[in-house]
């Protein structure tokens, strides 16, 4: 990485992260994009992984107390198969036709639980586990069908945040794996990394702080503005 651009990536890290916390997820909706950008695709998809993967290992510290791992654990090792498949694979389906499968689930999601068909979001949440995790391979981001599959465990936000740091925790660190391997990720890439942990021990404990204070009300708002903002996104590469 060229010296001149380590402060916009610092920049990126401290917005991804504080969000990141503050929902349980949206922090690949800020860095993905911007280290694709300063990087190129397939080295700010990569390094966006490794930051991800170390910031979630804050994440599920700083939640520690709230982390439903019963609850939880079908959904994250869903997200871990899909995320192996689709890093290694890079999904087979094309792109376009994913991002328009991504974008039926959200709308999808937001009837069901607008109308208060819970069963209908538990019975899914399995399908898109995997589904978040096999998109994620190829995109960067699994942010959309994660957040949809953990909300259909019907946890109260804090370990909803849990539950969502668990997945991204798992999808995030066996993309790294896989990505070291092929030599995506290389020795400047986990230095950077480490200049940034101080940073995610900051921008997490800032985003807690920010997610006890909202409320279960505020807390939804939030999440389906983040949900809003993957899509948009979406929609904007089509």
């Amino acid at each position: 990485m060229e010296p001149h651009l380590l402060p916009v990536v610092l920049l990126a890290v401290v917005a991804a992260f504080t969000l990141s916390a503050s929902a349980g997820f949206g922090g690949s909706l800020i860095l993905v994009p911007t280290l694709a950008l300063l990087l190129g695709t397939k080295s700010g998809v990569a390094l966006a992984a490794l930051l991800l993967a170390a910031n979630n290992l804050v994440k599920v510290f700083a939640y520690r107390k709230t982390l439903p791992y019963r609850k939880a654990t079908v959904i994250v090792l869903l997200v871990a198969a899909g995320t192996f498949l689709g890093a290694k694979l890079l999904i087979l389906a094309p792109e376009r036709a994913v991002t328009l499968a991504v974008i039926v689930s959200f709308v999808a999601a937001f009837l069901i639980e607008s109308l208060g068909f819970k069963r209908s979001r538990r019975l899914s949440s399995p399908v898109l586990a995997f589904a978040a995790g096999a998109t994620s391979g190829f995109s960067g981001t699994s942010g959309p069908l994660k957040g949809l599959a953990v909300r259909g465990l019907d946890l109260d936000r804090f370990h909803l945040v849990g539950a969502l740091s668990l997945a991204s925790l798992a999808g995030d660190a066996t993309k790294t794996a896989v990505w070291t391997e092929a030599s995506l990720l290389t020795g400047s890439d986990y230095l950077v990394a480490l200049v940034c942990v101080p940073l995610m021990f900051a921008a997490t404990f800032l985003g807690r702080r920010f997610n006890t204070r909202i409320g279960e009300r505020g807390y939804t708002g939030l999440f389906w503005t983040v949900m809003a903002g993957y899509a948009g996104r979406l929609l904007a590469g089509l």
